[in-house]
């Protein structure tokens, strides 16, 4: 699951539509829409957001957290410690390895203390 795929899926349950109508309405497969919400694809480009947005009628704020869940919602991330420190390295290998392990408490607490420190990806969260 990714951020931007639980979030489309309740935007669908809210409004009582099917993953087949809803794709047929955009011009996308069923297939598509439901490898999204389940983070089986990479990140949505931002004109598929857009059109979302659209689509369920989004806007301002809401479309902004849509936005901003998309952008966090490769299902497959890379990162790149060259020039950070020792710490950071082992930081990021640490959690590439033993983050299928963490319990949702867990991920809510890092998630939570990472927010709790600014920085320029904080934003709206669902």
């Amino acid at each position: 699951m990714t951020p931007f795929g639980t979030k489309v899926r309740e935007l669908r349950a809210a409004h009582g539509i099917s993953q087949k109508r809803m794709a047929a309405e955009l011009g996308l497969s069923a297939a598509y829409i439901s490898a999204l919400e389940r983070g089986r694809r990479g990140r949505p480009a931002s004109g598929l957001v857009m059109q979302i947005c659209g689509y369920f009628n989004l806007i301002w704020d809401e479309a902004e957290e849509l936005a901003h869940l998309a952008r966090l919602s490769h299902p497959r991330v890379v990162v790149d410690t060259a020039g950070l420190s020792a710490r950071a390295t082992e930081l990021a290998n640490l959690l590439a390895e033993r983050i299928a392990e963490l319990d949702e408490e867990t991920v809510e607490w890092i998630l939570a203390e990472i927010r709790s420190r600014g920085g320029p990806t904080d934003g709206p969260t669902h």
